[in-house]
């Protein structure tokens, strides 16, 4: 039987726990990309309404968007918008009765130093109170030769292994882009990711701390006409069993991350939860239902947000333009399609707090 963990942010062993109960059950946590408090709180009400346990991550523009697109610095806006973000889940998540994994998506080598800005914060948390900021930060460098990508993710998984947190590295590239990272022009070849590749990187990072792979197999981010993304999870599989042999492991020895979740045929999300995968990003679906809810309203309610008392019948208008009331039904919107993401993934009814 599983241990029961503390709600709230997980962190190190309890992290390390979570994502084995996760393999173990074959089912994984959606992480979701935030952009504010909105989107923040909409994800931990998903999360205690299914009674499922989740993750929230930040891409670096989801994290200048939360300190302000009005900050001065847009480097800086980078690195204390997440800090921010994690305060703010750190604050409330223990109250939604569920665990939360606190992450941060897509880095490539241009933005190094806003990992290792968060790190910095991350550090002086830890001193102060024995647990990091974060759960876990990504390393994206799958655009670079493979032994640099290993190396420069080995260096910052020590640094992140001192204060027990844990690297996400991505092998293969993920197509599309998302906040300024990756590409539409990507060789289909480099879509899945080698399982030699896999192994390569289990041998320098497995002595050095914990970490998981986001391995490629097809993923595309954003949403796409049908037939138009070849998902193929028997790469995970082959991955799986190359490192399994060759290192004398147990089932399922890689924990996997799967990218692009949005948009993806449920067959396909099923059979890799099979495999290994943990964890599902799911951002452009998200993105859509909360602006399909406020779109909704606005259309039912035109006349409010152009008058702040009707014109003919001089009814004042506050109450429908309030954007209390307006993001609120985004937030509904978004609940309703993460629901949707747990039941695919099978996290639905297996929060692990107690």
């Amino acid at each position: 039987m599983t241990s029961k963990l503390k709600a709230g942010v997980v962190t190190g062993k309890d992290y390390l726990t979570l994502v084995a109960a996760c393999k173990a059950g074959h089912y994984a946590l959606p992480a979701v990309n935030v952009t504010g408090t909105n989107t923040v709180n909409a994800v931990l009400e998903a999360a205690a309404q299914n009674r499922a346990d989740v993750i929230i991550q930040l891409s670096n523009g989801g994290a200048e968007f939360y300190a302000g697109k009005g900050f001065p610095d847009s480097a800086n806006a980078k690195i204390l918008g997440a800090v921010a973000a994690a305060h703010h889940v750190h604050l409330l998540a223990q109250y939604y009765g569920v665990c939360v994994v606190l992450h941060t998506d897509h880095a490539n080598k241009k933005l190094i130093p806003w990992v290792e800005g968060m790190l910095t914060h991350g550090e002086e948390y830890h001193k102060q109170y024995g647990r990091p900021l974060f759960s876990s930060h990504m390393i994206d460098l799958s655009e670079e030769p493979l032994d640099e990508n290993i190396a420069e993710s080995a260096r910052l998984l020590k640094r992140m292994n001192a204060i027990n947190m844990s690297i996400e590295i991505e092998l293969g590239c993920t197509g599309g882009e998302e906040d300024g990272v990756g590409s539409d022009d990507i060789d289909n070849a480099r879509l899945y990711t080698q399982p030699e590749d896999v192994l390569k990187a289990y041998d320098v990072l497995s002595k050095l701390g914990h970490f998981s792979i986001a391995a490629s197999f097809g993923n595309v981010h954003g949403v796409y006409a049908p037939g138009n993304v070849k998902l193929r999870p028997d790469i995970l599989k082959n991955s799986q069993e190359l490192v399994k042999k060759a290192k004398g492991l147990g089932e399922n020895p890689l924990d996997l991350v799967f990218h692009g979740g949005s948009g993806s045929e449920k067959a396909k999300i099923e059979e890799s939860l099979q495999y290994g995968v943990f964890k599902m990003n799911i951002d452009t679906d998200t993105q859509f239902a909360f602006a399909h809810g406020v779109g909704k309203y606005v259309k039912e309610n035109e006349t409010a947000f152009f008058h702040q008392i009707d014109p003919q019948t001089e009814k004042p208008y506050k109450k429908q333009y309030d954007p209390r009331t307006w993001l609120r039904v985004g937030e509904k919107e978004m609940i309703a399609r993460l629901s949707e993401a747990f039941a695919d993934l099978k996290s639905s009814g297996k929060t692990i707090a107690g």
